[in-house]
């Protein structure tokens, strides 16, 4: 995320001439143009949030937009936005409700219960993980607006992401289990977090590579450094893409997939919560093989060179 810098803003013309400098006479300080004409915090609309929180281009990121924030988060955010500004909240405070949202619902999720009481647990996380992207957005766009994004802030929000997927698949292995206890299925809801976390630092890494050999954080070629050189490798990360199988380890999705799993075993009526344990396996299977496909793909393309 980055603001607007002041050799970026085009400072406000009178008659289309530039504003008239001090005089001898006048103080320095009667010389103070604005950066843009943005309304405080206080005073902001929603529109105002919009323009200047939403910048062109911001929902078209290839690899940091999620679909949700495209088709209707981004919708909603603004008005969110607005009011966070109104109250007070930093975009720091903002980004800790949303790791607090994302932690919270692999909790939630985790809680023991059966039948149809089953689908409380994965409701709440469902609807914990929706207030958590909706957290991921506002706290950004404040920031913009603000102008105080950050490294810091980035840095607070990958750690965000972590912690909420793995809490979140954490807690899918407990309620496979069927409660707080050790077995199998919390151990591959572990070994799906890791693959989560894995899959994260792979990305990450990449820039951190980058940047210790004195190279630019993004690669130059645009989409074409993400592709592998290989044309059998390239393809096959393209058909995984279409596919979209490795969505069900994020968050958004995985959360979806909980309560679906929840309503299925409530029907079915099973002793045992069966299409949760499905779920389990299903997700430590696609963390295993992505963890090592992203790492090749990765590798075979031109990120980095």
């Amino acid at each position: 995320m980055s603001g607007p810098t002041e050799a970026d803003v085009t400072v406000p013309t009178e008659g289309g001439r530039p504003p008239t400098p001090p005089g001898p006479s006048e103080p320095e300080a009667a010389y103070a143009p604005p950066l843009d004409d943005r309304p405080s915090r206080k005073t902001a609309k929603v529109r105002d949030v919009r323009r200047y929180g939403q910048p062109p281009g911001l929902k078209d990121r290839r690899n940091e937009e999620h679909w949700a924030g495209r088709y209707y988060m981004r919708s909603l955010s603004p008005y969110v936005s607005w009011v966070a500004l109104r109250l007070g909240f930093s975009p720091n405070q903002l980004t800790y409700m949303m790791m607090a949202c994302g932690v919270l619902a692999g909790a939630v999720v985790s809680i023991p219960a059966t039948g149809t009481a089953a689908i409380g647990p994965a409701l709440g996380g469902a609807v914990l993980i929706q207030v958590y992207l909706l957290l991921d957005c506002i706290d950004g766009e404040v920031a913009r607006y603000l102008r105080r994004t950050s490294v810091a802030g980035v840095f607070l929000d990958r750690i965000g992401h972590y912690l909420s997927e793995v809490a979140l698949l954490t807690g899918l292995g407990f309620a496979a289990q069927g409660g707080w206890r050790n077995g199998g299925y919390v151990e591959l809801g572990l070994l799906a977090a890791l693959g989560a976390a894995l899959i994260k630092a792979e990305t990450d890494n990449v820039v951190v590579a980058r940047a210790k050999s004195g190279l630019a954080a993004d690669p130059t070629g645009g989409d074409r450094a993400l592709r592998p050189r290989s044309t059998k490798i390239a393809l096959a990360r393209q058909a995984a893409s279409l596919l979209g199988f490795h969505r069900i380890i994020g968050a958004v999705e995985l959360s979806l997939f909980i309560l679906a799993a929840a309503v299925l075993d409530a029907v079915l009526k099973t002793d045992t919560p069966a299409a949760m344990r499905v779920l389990c396996v299903a997700v430590a299977a696609v963390a295993v093989v992505q963890t090592l496909l992203h790492l090749v793909s990765i590798l075979a393309s031109r990120r980095l060179k």
